[in-house]
């Protein structure tokens, strides 16, 4: 609602919404490089609440009627094989390195991980996410959907602990923070950077890289790794840092272990001990 709904609707009066207004709220969505599950996630609020008006009689007839909604399939979401993410990881430099071992071991955005900072190693098994770095301004800012101050904390796997540890041992820090821009070190880390890199790799053809597959597959990864070790999915939705746990069911139902008939199996063990 804060970041899509208000923007582009809030001042606007209820009884003026039609199916264009609608159709023109997804486009400018569309325009402003919003991702599809995010587009998806707006449209389901913004349906509610015109259904909701027009179960009222607020509209003689249905706005929604016609209208397109953006269509997110979960089978989008390419995830590399831990061989391919073994090589993928050192196809780039060290900062990519680092910023692929964020992503798929913390399950950190791509924003958040260029804003890795030593100091955030809260525990041994514990990285605190505190920040990213805003894209258009390139200044620190709160993370997606936060206040400023607002954190989460995420399990923080030995390996991506270790690739830290070495990057700052390597590099050094600035405050604390690992990566920073590769010709001025008083400006925080391109984004540019990553995608070129990124592109660079693909190009090559050097690695197997899956089709289809973008930097958030990383993210992607992380995501599948917790749930197919059967880790419940409000503890990945929170540490990923999706405000609404629909949003994680919609990517990633698919990945979920289990069904009814595993479901009864397991709950017999216990009424079988209990007979």
């Amino acid at each position: 609602m804060q970041q899509h709904l208000f923007p582009l609707l809030g001042s606007r009066r209820m009884s003026t919404f039609d199916h264009k207004v609608v159709e023109g709220f997804i486009q400018a969505m569309e325009r402003n490089g919003v991702g599809l599950a995010t587009q998806s996630n707006a449209f389901d609020k913004l349906k509610a609440v015109l259904l909701d008006a027009h179960r009222l009689g607020l509209f003689e007839d249905n706005p929604l009627i016609g209208v397109k909604a953006p269509l997110y399939d979960p089978k989008r979401a390419v995830i590399p094989s831990p061989k391919q993410l073994r090589a993928i990881r050192t196809a780039g430099d060290d900062s990519f390195m680092l910023i692929v071992d964020m992503m798929s071991g913390c399950g950190l955005r791509n924003a958040e991980a260029a804003a890795v900072n030593l100091h955030n190693i809260v525990a041994d098994d514990v990285y605190r996410v505190s920040e990213q770095v805003n894209q258009t301004t390139a200044e620190y800012a709160p993370l997606k959907h936060r206040k400023p101050n607002e954190y989460r904390d995420v399990p923080l796997p030995s390996r991506v602990r270790e690739t830290i540890e070495w990057h700052a041992g390597k590099y050094g820090t600035t405050d604390g923070y690992l990566l920073r821009h590769p010709s001025n070190p008083s400006r925080t880390y391109p984004y540019y950077s990553l995608s070129n890199q990124w592109q660079r790799i693909k190009g090559r053809e050097h690695v197997d890289i899956p089709h289809g597959m973008v930097l958030y597959s990383f993210r992607h990864f992380f995501a599948s790794n917790c749930l197919t070790q059967g880790i419940p999915i409000t503890d990945v939705a929170e540490w990923m840092g999706h405000r609404n746990i629909d949003v994680t069911f919609k990517i990633y139902r698919h990945l979920m272990p289990g069904s009814i008939s595993s479901a009864a199996q397991i709950l017999n063990q216990s009424l079988v001990l209990a007979a």
